[in-house]
């Protein structure tokens, strides 16, 4: 409740329009800053086209641009691609620690309501007990083959 009163107050008081406000400004300001470089950009590869164009010639530049510029795409696109199997490890690592962490938090918020409750201690015991001993045995199994090749798969 009190998290909500605090919001209330933040929008009454103007902090969040402000902060909005600040935010387009400064999306704003990128935007034009990126158009601008690209801009630049633009010119500088005009630029390096007429150069080579009087060096060799205008049909040997058309065709070098192109080439570089499909090159560049082409190892752009395998870049992207061997560094997707990272990416998805980074994820799953996150994922995990992620739900480790919820489902700490809410182990310990209910502790209190169980340790008062009919079953005590019992009533924790047996479920930490438990996934302690398929920790343990999780640690010391190996993966099969088969199991490898499904979890790559995904």
């Amino acid at each position: 409740m009190r998290m909500l009163a605090s919001l209330l107050s933040g929008l009454a008081s103007g902090e969040a329009v402000a902060a909005v406000r600040r935010a387009r400004t400064a999306a704003i300001v990128y935007a034009l800053a990126a158009l601008a470089a690209l801009c630049g950009i633009g010119f500088l590869v005009g630029a390096a086209y007429v150069w080579v164009a009087g060096r060799y010639g205008p049909m040997a530049a058309c065709l070098g641009f192109g080439v570089g510029f499909l090159v560049i795409a082409g190892l752009l696109l395998l870049i992207h691609q061997l560094s997707a199997g990272a990416r998805a490890r980074r994820r799953a690592r996150r994922r995990n620690a992620d739900m480790k962490a919820v489902g700490i938090t809410a182990a310990l918020a209910v502790l209190p309501a169980l340790l008062k409750g009919k079953g005590g201690l019992g009533t924790i015991l047996a479920p930490a007990i438990a996934l302690a001993a398929y920790a343990i045995y999780r640690e010391n199994t190996k993966p099969d083959a088969d199991d490898l090749d499904a979890g790559e798969a995904k």
